[in-house]
């Protein structure tokens, strides 16, 4: 079974780019068979329906949802191209249904989701609210967990683009993490069973995206829901989208979020935790902030009348406008970053800096500029002449 060419053929083609809000994927919900129950959980902080899909009758229960942070919609596509393969006739169709019960919540923050930011309506990040329940949509998910009693969470996230691995110069497309329990990160039976699955994801995703998988740093914090179900007893697991290159859309990571929940679903069915989980998983490479979107080596400026040489970096931020999300790159950090990898570098060759009559890169400041009044950069890459 070849899980890409399965990925690339259920594709939700008319759900695309970053900006995915409820109402947009609500009429693709609606063309699910008599399989599936779609029904309404509860309201967000400004009124919006939250909508959970079920699917199967099996023993096994999963609960899984996405866009907590409302600028986090990859893994929501990648589930809506999951829910699209079963929903056709096919014997993944068949398999699930006869061995699962999946609860899927696509969007748990369509305040957030809408306004494109990452907290909700109250300007709360919901993922720091799971002990506290301060929020509404924190209690529809608390009581779905519940009232559902999960053998296994799949917490669905986006991470940002300053990811790569640690020791590799490569960007960590896919992250995952098998949340702790306790301040001391023990490992019990509950985050093993996690371990166990995110092994069999890793394995599956070094066939299509070698070396761009990670693992997710596992500070502990009991308002974090997966630290929270986890010290509950229920096995979860944390799901992190990245960059894959030039794919700022994030239409081609979201098929590797597919790949990911077939590949957890098929461990969890295996159920056989073996001896070596815990120290394979120890081997899946940390997550390591330290790639910027764009380098620029080896240029010149001028500062306090001081010619110097020196690399900089700019960091892409992202607006919402006119219902679309625009990249704005802005001047990040000036320095030797030796330790910093760019998903775009370039080699100014000691040419002179200029922008808005000055010589030195100012951060904060747009990526539009010059070397030598010749090479022309807008929005933090060459315009070619």
């Amino acid at each position: 079974m070849n899980l890409l060419d399965i990925a690339k053929q259920n594709l939700v083609s008319e759900i695309k780019g970053r900006y995915v809000t409820l109402e947009m994927i609500l009429p693709f919900l609606k063309t699910l068979t008599t399989d599936f129950k779609l029904e309404v959980v509860g309201q967000s902080t400004l009124g919006k329906d939250i909508p959970l899909v079920t699917f199967g009758r099996g023993s096994k229960k999963l609960l899984m949802w996405s866009q907590m942070h409302g600028n986090e919609s990859t893994t929501t596509k990648g589930l809506l191209d999951f829910l699209h393969y079963l929903n056709s006739d096919s014997v993944f169709n068949t398999f699930i249904k006869e061995n699962f019960t999946l609860y899927m919540v696509p969007i748990l923050n369509p305040d957030g989701a809408e306004a494109y930011t990452r907290v909700n309506a109250n300007e709360v990040d919901l993922n720091r609210d799971a002990f506290n329940l301060s929020q509404p949509e924190s209690k529809v998910l608390r009581k779905l967990v519940e009232q559902i009693q999960p053998d296994y969470c799949f917490n669905l996230h986006d991470q940002r683009t300053i990811f790569g691995t640690i020791g590799l110069q490569k960007p960590a497309t896919m992250s995952f993490l098998a949340p702790a329990y306790n301040e001391e990160r023990e490992v019990n039976d509950v985050r093993l069973k996690a371990m166990h699955v995110i092994n069999k994801m890793y394995d599956n995703l070094q066939g299509v995206i070698p070396d761009q998988i990670g693992r997710f740093d596992d500070s502990f914090n009991i308002n974090c829901i997966g630290d929270y179900l986890t010290a509950q007893q229920i096995p979860t697991i944390l799901f992190e989208a990245g960059h894959f290159q030039d794919d700022y859309e994030r239409d081609t990571v979201r098929k590797f979020v597919f790949i990911a929940l077939i590949s957890a679903v098929y461990a969890i069915n295996e159920n056989v935790i073996v001896d070596n989980d815990l120290e394979k998983y120890l081997t899946i490479p940390q997550n390591s902030p330290h790639f910027f979107d764009f380098i620029y080596k080896n240029v010149k400026i001028i500062e306090n009348n001081q010619k110097k040489i020196i690399n900089f970096a700019a960091q892409y931020s992202e607006l919402l406008e006119n219902g679309k999300v625009i990249f704005e790159a802005r001047i990040a950090k000036v320095g030797n970053l030796e330790e910093n990898v760019g998903h775009c570098e370039f080699d100014g060759a000691n040419k002179l800096f200029s922008a808005e009559n000055i010589n030195f890169p100012k951060i904060g400041r747009k990526a539009d500029f010059y070397l030598d009044n010749l090479l022309k950069f807008c929005n933090g890459l060459k315009i070619n002449n």
